[in-house]
């Protein structure tokens, strides 16, 4: 017969480890977000944000290159930047209870002076984003009509808009930033560092 032995296992008494208190002063606290700040004043800081940088785009398109345009049936350059002022033009329309697409004729062309356009387009965002701030927050979440599709029509909330209005400008910022390389022009930084402008 096979006597079977057991085995003990080891009692080693567990390491205590403690966190190294480091020497001296105490570190500095961190710093926190508000959590607190309402949508108005959040949409606010990303459309000033983001509207800087796109300026910063629409700048860096070389001089007299305003009727580039990368392909036969894309806008020129010109023309897309319009796009800008007439999305800001929409937003004030909704936010002042003016937006109607009945029998519209699409929008107006755009016109020949390139630094024209972008001149208006940083003068109206500051009318706009003064017309904002005076906008009650309650009356941000009333509504207008906007197409959602091909002869579609659907309720949006004039914040809801507002943030499709912004993000629209930022998708047709890439585009133009695809333009400003093409016409031979130096991309800056947009979200992070660019060839033309790296930050080290």
């Amino acid at each position: 017969m096979v006597r079977k032995t057991k085995v003990k296992a080891s009692r080693k008494p567990a390491k205590k480890t403690t966190a190294k208190r480091s020497r001296g002063a105490n570190p500095a606290p961190k710093k926190t977000i508000p959590h607190t700040v309402s949508p108005k004043l959040q949409f606010l800081d990303t459309f000033a944000r983001e509207t800087a940088t796109t300026l910063k785009v629409l700048r860096a398109l070389p001089p007299n290159q305003g009727e580039f345009r990368p392909h036969i049936r894309a806008k020129s350059a010109r023309e897309l930047a319009f796009t800008f002022v007439i999305e800001q033009v929409l937003l004030t329309k909704a936010l002042t209870d003016q937006l109607n697409f009945t029998g519209s004729g699409g929008p107006p062309a755009a016109p020949n002076d390139f630094q024209a356009i972008v001149r208006q387009f940083e003068n109206d965002h500051g009318e706009l984003v003064e017309l904002i701030r005076k906008t009650p927050e309650d009356s941000l979440h009333t509504t207008v009509q906007f197409p959602t599709g091909p002869g579609q029509m659907g309720e949006w909330s004039k914040l809801a808009f507002a943030w499709f209005i912004l993000s629209d400008q930022i998708h047709h910022r890439g585009q133009y930033s695809v333009y400003v390389r093409m016409a031979g022009g130096k991309v800056p930084s947009i979200y992070g560092p660019s060839a033309d402008e790296p930050w080290r």
